[in-house]
């Protein structure tokens, strides 16, 4: 999946996260997107609009499924993650997200990702993020410095400026968080 694939709602990429830990079907995926807890507080995504997800994913080619008997129903669709699939997964979470609109969501599906992958996807990921906002940063500043004070468009500048500051910081207090907690998988 590259760019040009992706969706405002890149939820494929947590789809592909939740089939690299174990193949699964797609009732099973939903139900951990449905919980409370975890991608839950992040993702909300109906059941019909999961199966269109997984379709795309497979005709993509990151996922194949086969089929498993059921007693008194049609067999259903178990899906695993293909070498694309995984390859795909992979570069996903070593990539910042580009846009700071897109922080809340797929930031948060790539770290949930990242922090059970261990601790080097967990570095990789900060790195990165920290590094384009950065970028970000220097951007909004020198829109900043160029404009004048109280200007309609000054205030809008300082206030993502203010936005980028906040996610630098919540970076460095969750990183610290996370490396030094012993939850973190090998």
């Amino acid at each position: 999946m590259n760019a040009s694939h992706r969706t405002s709602l890149s939820i494929e990429w947590s789809l592909l996260g939740f089939l690299a830990e174990q193949p699964m079907h797609g009732y099973e995926i939903h139900q951990r997107l449905s919980q409370a807890a975890e991608l839950g507080l992040v993702w909300r995504l109906k059941q019909s609009r999961l199966y269109a997800l997984l379709t795309r994913l497979e005709e993509r080619g990151y996922i194949d499924h086969t089929l498993e008997p059921q007693d008194s129903r049609p067999p259903r669709k178990v899906y695993t993650l293909t070498p694309a699939g995984r390859a795909a997964l992979d570069a996903w979470l070593h990539e910042p997200v580009a846009h700071g609109r897109d922080f809340r969501l797929e930031f948060l599906a790539k770290l949930y990702f990242a922090q059970r992958k261990g601790e080097a996807t967990l570095r990789s990921l900060f790195a990165a993020q920290r590094s384009l906002c950065q970028r970000w940063l220097e951007r909004q500043q020198a829109a900043l410095d160029a404009l004048d004070p109280g200007a309609f468009e000054w205030l809008v500048y300082r206030f993502r400026l203010g936005q980028v500051q906040a996610i630098v910081q919540w970076l460095d207090v969750s990183e610290a968080t996370l490396l030094e907690s012993t939850t973190l998988d090998p």
